[in-house]
């Protein structure tokens, strides 16, 4: 079992920042892949940035140049850099997760992220 916990959201004006962080922790060992969705009222839930199986990163076109994904290993962490927000980014924020031989997919509790002025 994986267990994910995000955090970060909140209300920020457009063209401001936030910094999502998901905290994974229990069978952390077996986990093979963490990457950050999105999901807008309305919509599918979305990739929005991800590590590729060689270590480098991809995302969605639509925040290409404005967000990065990150991570520190050593504190099982995952962190989603967010600039020049806008109001189309406004969304509920998942940390994701593939873990074990059976590749099971865990979310974490989704974080909102609300762009307004």
């Amino acid at each position: 079992q994986v267990q994910l916990v995000e955090s970060g959201g909140g209300l920020v004006q457009p063209g401001g920042s936030l910094r999502l962080s998901c905290a994974a922790s229990g069978s952390i060992f077996s986990i093979k892949a963490m990457d950050w969705y999105r999901q807008a009222p309305g919509k599918q839930r979305e990739l929005v940035a991800a590590f590729t199986s060689g270590g480098s990163t991809v995302y969605a076109d639509s925040v290409k140049g404005r967000f990065t994904i990150s991570r520190v290993n050593a504190k099982n962490t995952v962190y989603l850099q967010m600039n020049s927000l806008k109001p189309e980014d406004t969304a509920v924020y998942y940390c994701h997760a593939i873990a074990g031989t059976a590749r099971i997919n865990y979310w974490g509790q989704g974080t909102q992220v609300t762009v307004s002025s």
